[in-house]
Parts: C-alpha cells; structure tokens; sequence
C-alpha cells in the first residue's frame, strides 16, 4: 500500500508512536488523516502540528470507535487505513487488580475487534482495506515484568492472524507492527506500571525513536507485511523460541532473574 491519496485513521495519535505516524503519513501526501486519542488536548496539537483531522474518543468502547469511523467515512470518504495504534501497559502480574486486566484487555486487544467488527462490512462490500495494528515484540516474545502487556499483545497478534486469514482473499490486508522499546510515555521510567526489569528487557537491542518506528511502518506497508519489525532482531529472537521452547522458557526465566534481582 501507498499511503498517498488514502484516507487514514489513527488512533492513540496523541503522542508517541500515534503521533509520529500521523505526521509521516501527511508526509506521504495521504488525503485524509485522522488523529484520535482519549486526550483531547494531545490530539488537537497532532492535529494542528500537521493540518489533519483530530476526533476524540476512547477505544475501549465500541460505539466510541464506531462514531470515529462513521464520521471519518461521511466527512472523508471510505477508511483505506485504519491504524489501531492506542495501547497501554497495566498489571505487570497476576496479583494485579483485576481492573487492571480487564482494561487492559479492553484496550490492547477489543480496541482492534471493534474496528474490525465495523470496518470488516464496509471493505468487503469496497474489496479492499487496509488494518495496521500495533502489537508488540511483547506479544511474539512475551515481556519481563509485564504480565497482563505479554498476554493481551499475544492476542492482538492472534487477532490479526485470524482477521488476514479469514479476509484476505476478500482484499483486505492486516499488518501487525511489533516493536521493541520505543521512546513513548510507555517506556519512562516515571511509568510505574511496568517493572524497570520489564523496561530493561525490552530495550536490549536499543530504544528507537517514534519517527524511526514510522518510517519502518511505511516500508512495511508498501511491501503489505504482516510483521512490521522495527527491531529486526525479533525474527531471530522468535526462530530460537520456536526451535527449542524449553530452552527459551529456561533463558528468559534467567533474563527475568537477572534484571529484576528474584532469588
């Protein structure tokens, strides 16, 4: 997929990783980009910095996310690019409040269900469209001291395989971008919502910037591949995991171990 002269939404556009690919995509000469995120404030700035549309809306809730795509496709014309991009990193553990799980379930992984549930009619009866959804390395490789993020990101990937496998004769397309440590409110080490070994874990092979995430999403979209890898180390990283479990079970319960000082 070409980005210019597509109409694009992305959502968790306030800052981050959202934010970077707002601005690369205007770069691209899209028609139309939309910026959603919770933050009303954050979103208008993204939006004004770039001269696109901002909306507001909270992607835990289905009929949040269906006016975002109502009014996108009545004001811009049919949705070529939704990017499902918002996420968040809460209960790094089973004792965790179950709030905590839930939301992030709500969040990192019905956030992509409900665009899907809504745009999946729309680009059939089209026969063509375009689902960028941001997973994470977490959720190929599971996350050191983040119990709930490797859980709900492992079925974000699911979610996507299912979607590309069970439309993808129809002409819609899926990418799952996974990256490592990206420089976001997510990975500060004022966010005390993830343990720092967690943090540690996943900046192992370097922390990138969000623009440098975007560049690696345009790429990847021009190719229309279902892994977007910032960090090209993952596909080693998962060729070990499937090649000997046990061992990369025992490995990364020593990775666990040295990072976060457990006895």
């Amino acid at each position: 997929m070409k980005i210019k002269d597509k109409v694009v939404v992305v959502t968790g556009a306030g800052s981050g990783i959202g934010r970077a690919l707002v601005e690369r995509f205007v770069r691209e000469q899209a028609r139309q980009v939309v910026a959603v995120d919770i933050n009303g404030e954050n979103v208008a700035r993204t939006a004004s910095d770039n001269g696109c549309q901002a909306m507001t809306a909270n992607v835990a809730l289905e009929a949040d996310i269906q006016r975002v795509i109502e009014n996108t496709e009545s004001e811009f014309g049919p949705v070529d690019l939704f990017c499902s991009n918002a996420g968040l990193g809460l209960a790094p553990s089973e004792q965790s409040p179950d709030s905590e799980w839930q939301t992030s379930w709500e969040v990192n992984v019905m956030s992509h269900v409900y665009a899907a549930r809504h745009l999946v009619p729309r680009m059939v009866a089209r026969g063509s469209g375009y689902f960028l959804n941001t997973a994470s390395a977490a959720g190929l490789l599971n996350q050191v001291g983040g119990a709930a993020y490797g859980v709900t990101k492992h079925a974000a990937v699911g979610f996507g395989e299912w979607l590309a496998l069970t439309y993808g004769h129809q002409g819609i397309k899926v990418s799952m971008l996974c990256p490592q440590a990206v420089r976001t409110a997510m990975t500060t080490l004022e966010n005390d919502q993830m343990d720092n070994g967690g943090l540690q874990a996943a900046a192992v092979d370097g922390m990138l910037e969000p623009e440098e995430v975007a560049d690696s999403v345009v790429q990847g979209l021009e190719k229309e591949s279902f892994l977007i890898l910032p960090h090209p180390e993952v596909t080693q990283y998962m060729q070990r995991k499937t090649a000997d479990y046990d061992r990369w079970i025992r490995g990364m319960n020593r990775l666990h171990c040295s990072l976060t000082g457990a006895p």
